[in-house]
Formats: structure tokens, sequence, C-alpha cells
């Protein structure tokens, strides 16, 4: 049952990055286009992720609630170690939220709606920025459980090229994740062309943020490479993701929407998958060797069978009526203002 709950643990982080990655993007996407598309693309981006936008967090939720049941050694860590940008984090989602639905759906339109939209367009960067820091700090052997004062143990945790390098690479996936998705979120003609011209200019953004990634990683002596082409699984993964854009770019161009969708969700998954499988079940490197494991530092049988159980009735009961609503509200357009 152990390896029940590390899928599901797997399955929601991918989950998240792959549709709560996209909500972040939509204000990315905003955040980036040029002037005159602004309000062309916050209108798509209002209808793409719709009403139904925060149930993307349900994912995220389950990941925390995996590790503080099933691994609480690991969430002590992680929640100790990287707290500010897990706070940081928090505050992004929060201040994100908020800020959608009152520009949205507040009674009166006035100069509130610019500072709604700032906050909504920064917080969609800052959230997944320090995501990829967290997830960064986890491999990149920063954690240092032995110091005794408060910038070794809790800044330099966490503060590093290579994290902010990742914090970059996650920031450019949410925003081609957001494109590709609202390609079918459209009707007009001139509106996919643009979601696809978008979609393309993020393609090599990722492509850039990835080699700073690996130029970060060589810096700090990380041995990414090591880690994502060691393996067969990894080259593997990769090779699927390369080969895919071959098929990609004649998706946007042919404003294929699902097609589009597919393969940019297919590739994102490649990448994770290459990122986290030579690691695993190390999930946390200490800085001075040494690191907390899925399988060794696991709950007791008994939590984790439970746990496990808990998982699978609950995804027969939630996610058939989750991807329901998605259905339902696929065509939803929020109100214009």
């Amino acid at each position: 049952m152990l390896y029940v709950v590390i899928v599901f643990l797997w399955a929601s982080i991918c989950l998240y990055l792959l549709l709560g990655g996209a909500d972040f993007g939509a204000g990315i996407v905003e955040l980036t286009v040029r002037r005159k598309h602004k309000l062309k693309v916050r209108k798509i981006m209002s209808r793409a992720i719709g009403p139904v936008w925060e149930a993307n967090h349900m994912w995220l939720i389950i990941a925390i609630v995996i590790l503080f049941v099933g691994f609480p050694e690991i969430y002590t860590h992680m929640s100790i170690y990287v707290h500010i940008p897990l706070v940081a984090m928090l505050l992004g989602i929060i201040a994100r939220g908020t800020a959608f639905v009152f520009r949205n759906y507040d009674a009166v339109s006035d100069q509130w709606q610019h500072l709604y939209t700032r906050i909504f367009t920064w917080s969609s960067v800052v959230t997944p920025f320090f995501l990829g820091i967290i997830a960064a700090s986890t491999v990149s052997r920063t954690i240092d459980p032995a110091a005794t004062h408060f910038v070794s143990a809790y800044i330099h945790s966490w503060l590093t090229w290579f994290g902010a390098a990742i914090g970059l690479f996650t920031i450019s996936i949410c925003g081609y994740l957001a494109a590709a998705y609202a390609i079918g979120s459209v009707d007009e003609a001139y509106d996919r062309l643009l979601m696809a011209r978008i979609a393309r200019r993020f393609i090599y953004i990722v492509v850039v943020a990835g080699g700073l990634v690996f130029l970060a990683a060589a810096y700090s002596d990380i041995p990414l490479m090591e880690w994502i082409f060691g393996g067969t699984i990894g080259q593997l993964a990769i090779l699927l993701a390369t080969v895919s854009l071959a098929f990609t770019f004649p998706a946007l161009q042919r404003r294929k929407a699902f097609a589009a969708r597919v393969l940019a969700g297919f590739q994102v998954t490649m990448i994770l998958l290459a990122a986290t499988y030579q690691h695993y079940p190390e999930l946390v490197l200490f800085k001075h060797g040494g690191g907390l494991s899925l399988i060794d530092h696991a709950g007791n049988h008994s939590t984790i069978t439970a746990l496990a159980w808990a998982l699978l009735l609950g995804s027969v009961f939630i996610l058939p009526f989750l991807f329901y609503l998605m259905r339902v509200f696929s065509r939803y357009t929020p109100p214009q203002k």
C-alpha cells in the first residue's frame, strides 16, 4: 500500500503542475503579451479558467495531506527549512484568488480593477516561482539540519541560483500550458491564431529557461545531467518530450486545440518524470549527505494502509464529479466588465 500512496503523491504533484500551473499561466500570459492584446487575452484567459479554477488547488492539498499523514518526518523538515518560500507561495495563492474574484465578479467597475489586475498577474508569477524554488531546495543539498544560525538554516536552504533558475523554468512552463490549453477555449479564428503564437513563443522561453537550469546546476555542482540522463527512464522521457515537439508546432500552426493540449501536458509530464525518477525514493537531500526517503521515512504500516484506502476510495467518488464539473463549465463565459 505504500507504493499506492507514493503514486498518488506523484500524480497529485503532476496534476497540480498541469492544471493549477495552467491557471497561474493565465496571469503570466496576460502580463507578458503586448499592450494591444492584453484586453483580448484577459477575456480569453478568464473564460478558459472559468469558475472551476479554484478546484485545481485540490491537487496541492492532496499532496500536502499525503506528506503530513504518510511521511511526517519529510513534512516536518520541509515546513521548517523552507517555510519562507512556502509562506510566500501560499500568500501568492491567496492574493491571486482574491484579485481574480474581485476583478471578474465585483459589482462595481472602477479604478480598483487596475489594482486587482496587477495583483492577479504578479501573484501568478510569484507563486510558481516559489513553487520551483521549493522543489529545487529538496534536491540541491542545501538543507542543513545541523545549521545553528537563522541565515544558514532558513535562507541558504532555498535562496540559490539553482532555485531561481528552477523558479523561472516553472514560470515558463505555466505560461506555455496556459497558452496551449486556451486554444480550445476560443471560437474565433483570430483568437486561436493569437493563442497559438503565444504558445509557440513560450516553447522557446521554456527551452531557454531549461538551459539556464543546467547552467545553474553546473555552477552549483549539482549533478543534474546525471540525474536526468543517467538512467534509461530519464533518457526516454526527455527523448519523447523532444520528439513530441515535432508534432506540437504543426498542431499549433493548424490551431488543433485537442492535440495542442495533449502534447503540452505530455511534455511537461515527461519533464517531471525525468527530473524525479533518478533520485527516487529520496525526496529530500541534505547538505552534508543523507536525506529523507519515501520508503525509509514513511509512517507506520497501519497509517499508510488507511491513507492508501482513503485515497483510492476518495478518487472513485471525487474524480468523476470533478471531471463532470470541468466538462459542464467548459463553455462557460464569465460576465464582461
